[in-house]
């Protein structure tokens, strides 16, 4: 078995328990540091006055000095590397955003401590040149995090806000950190009343630093094989813009890109909880298949996606769809949509109660595919028609109304042998109730590769097509067949994860965790936001009620999910593909232990869960 050294964002399922799941589903052991050095947390100690919530403090970031002698100590025994430099600099992605008095010195010796951390990345290189070596960075995000050193809601809103209005146009390093606050005509933007926006700049200055940093100092030198860079809570306009421009230029410039991108060395796109997924998925491409382009094709059913963008994000569904591909080690070598749409109605996707913003198809650009169709070569002999030439097809559900087609296309896909990856877009954030018991109800939901509905529409790509690029390259490769039963139940175990989550807690069960953790509030003026820090908004009896609440819940589901014909007993589920036929194993048990469960943050948004599925 290969193992992976792997630094994660943080330790969010999303970036940490789904990447090991994920890994062992493609024969892969993935390494990572203590529990205890990357542990994120949110506020954990308070300030009242009776009814009354003052104020909060004392958060928990990763310990960044671990982080790096773990690397140094596991090196030699690993075959490559996937470390999130926002890990290994800050403790993490909320530790990247914590509020800092200055921005550091002059770049590139802006800050000793944090070149030092990093440059352990290039220490590794020189010593294991030919083992790969994948970073995920990301470019700070627009909002203050919530509940972390004191900043509440309210400034959560008021940096949002503020931070995604137009500013003036930069192409200059040095002008645009010291032009954050300048609007289009050079008028700086007013005072904030719940954030110090002094501190927020002081931020990110010293996080573009870093950013520049690792383009500068190790992507371009060679020290980074591939280096993924993540937009964080984004949007088309506002103070990210000038940077993410300044990093597609040195894609370009240094890193041999073409319009900001490169497929072999660097993309940047919108996500941060998804580049685990796809770093993994690419890893695996790389171990196994030696780095070959997996060939894919994308069809929607609703809007094409090239006619759609997310409130939190910069770049359309379709390109971003195009970048994750690139990411994971595949190239997109045919899309197209059903119905074919003129312009968009309002569809979703996004953070929770957020909705999707869509534009008219033709304000958006779609990306080339001519150079990339040249490519295509012979694919399953058992696909014909517009199948022809292609490994894996990704159905994006974009419309509710289309569902019924896309499962077509699942059956069809299924019975050719072509297998396939799904993604509902439809959902705001979890997934959509229809869509999800639509997919539940064809047994050959069963069988795809890969699935997501949760969050942004980046984390689903990342998350779904991570998937499905990884499990592709164990069972394209593996001979072995105790080793495929080991992937195929860790795949198995991860595929009915997300249904379970994404679906049955995330757009189910997380309204009653909501109503009653926010009527057994203690803080009047708290009430409505008590379950995004029920740990201090919440007495202690009623966050042991909330959690047995959770786990009585979730029994309650895992066993309607286990019933659905998607993982009923007797459904099978690709076990291999030799010789481009296909075996498949048969699903059998699925089993959530009762105390598994839990707020790992103490908010109801995220929530470990880890159940275990047997197939024979």
């Amino acid at each position: 078995m290969k193992t992976v050294l792997y630094v994660p964002l943080d330790d969010r399922p999303a970036n940490l328990d789904d990447v090991i799941v994920q890994g062992k589903a493609a024969g892969i052991h993935i390494v990572t540091p203590n529990l205890s050095d990357i542990k994120n947390r949110l506020d954990s100690e308070k300030t009242v006055d009776g009814t009354t919530l003052l104020g909060t403090s004392t958060p928990v970031y990763g310990k960044p000095s671990k982080i790096h002698d773990f690397i140094l100590k596991h090196a030699a025994k690993v075959d490559g590397f996937i470390i999130s430099s926002d890990m290994l600099a800050y403790g993490g992605l909320i530790g990247s955003r914590q509020l800092r008095g200055d921005g550091g010195g002059a770049y590139p010796e802006y800050d000793e401590e944090t070149t030092s951390l990093l440059d352990v990345i290039r220490v590794i290189k020189q010593k294991y040149p030919r083992k790969p070596v994948f970073v995920m960075d990301t470019i700070m995000r627009l909002a203050t995090t919530s509940f972390a050193d004191g900043l509440a809601l309210d400034a959560y809103n008021e940096s949002r806000a503020l931070m995604q209005q137009p500013r003036q146009t930069y192409t200059e390093f040095e002008d645009i950190i010291q032009g954050y606050n300048l609007s289009p005509d050079g008028v700086e933007y007013g005072t904030t009343t719940y954030f110090d926006k002094e501190q927020y700049y002081n931020t990110r200055q010293h996080k573009f630093k870093t950013n520049l940093y690792i383009l500068d100092q190790l992507a371009r030198t060679g020290y980074i094989d591939f280096l993924a860079v993540g937009v964080d809570d984004a949007n088309t306009q506002g103070v990210q813009i000038n940077e993410i421009k300044y990093v597609e230029a040195r894609i370009n410039e240094w890193l041999g890109g073409t319009n900001g991108q490169n497929p072999d060395r660097a993309i940047i796109l919108p996500d941060a909880d998804g580049l685990g997924h796809a770093l993994v998925a690419r890893m695996a491409n790389q171990l196994f298949r030696g780095g070959a382009r997996t060939r894919y094709a994308v069809k929607y059913f609703g809007p094409h996606g090239n006619s759609i963008i997310n409130t939190y994000e910069y770049m359309d569904v379709h390109e971003n769809v195009v970048r994750h591909v690139d990411i994971v080690g595949g190239v997109l070598v045919a899309d197209s949509a059903y119905p074919e749409p003129e312009v968009v109605t309002d569809v979703g996707a996004g953070l929770e109660n957020e909705q999707l913003v869509a534009v008219a198809a033709d304000q958006v650009v779609p990306f080339d595919m001519t150079s990339e169709l040249d490519r295509m070569t012979k694919g399953h002999p058992g696909n014909s028609g517009e199948n022809t030439g292609i490994d894996i097809e990704i159905i994006a559900i974009t419309a509710l109304d289309q569902v019924q087609a896309a499962l077509e296309q699942l059956t069809l896909n299924s019975e050719q042998g072509l297998p396939s990856v799904l993604i509902d877009f439809v959902g705001k954030g979890p997934a959509n109730v229809d869509v999800a018991e639509a997919l539940l109800n064809s047994p050959y939901t069963g069988r795809v590769l890969g699935y997501s509905a949760w969050n942004t529409p980046g984390n689903k790509i990342g998350i779904a097509v991570g998937m499905g690029q990884s499990r592709y390259a164990l069972i394209t490769t593996e001979k072995h067949e105790h080793k495929l039963r080991d992937a195929m139940n860790a795949h198995g175990s991860l595929l009915f994860k997300r249904f379970l989550k994404d679906y049955y807690y995330k757009a189910v069960a997380i309204a009653d965790i909501r109503t009653y953790s926010r009527a057994h509030a203690l803080y009047t003026n708290v009430a409505t936001l008590s379950d995004q820090n029920m740990l201090l908004f919440n007495s202690e009896e009623d966050y042991a009620h909330l959690q047995t609440l959770l786990r009585d819940l979730m029994q309650t589901y895992t066993t309607a999910l286990a019933n659905k014909t998607a993982f009923q007993t007797g459904n099978v589920a690709i076990k291999q593909i030799c010789n481009d036929e296909l075996s498949y194993a048969t699903y059998g048990s699925a089993l959530l232990e009762y105390g598994n469960p839990d707020f790992i943050w103490g908010r109801a948004f995220e929530i470990t869960l880890n159940p275990q599925v047997t197939l024979n």
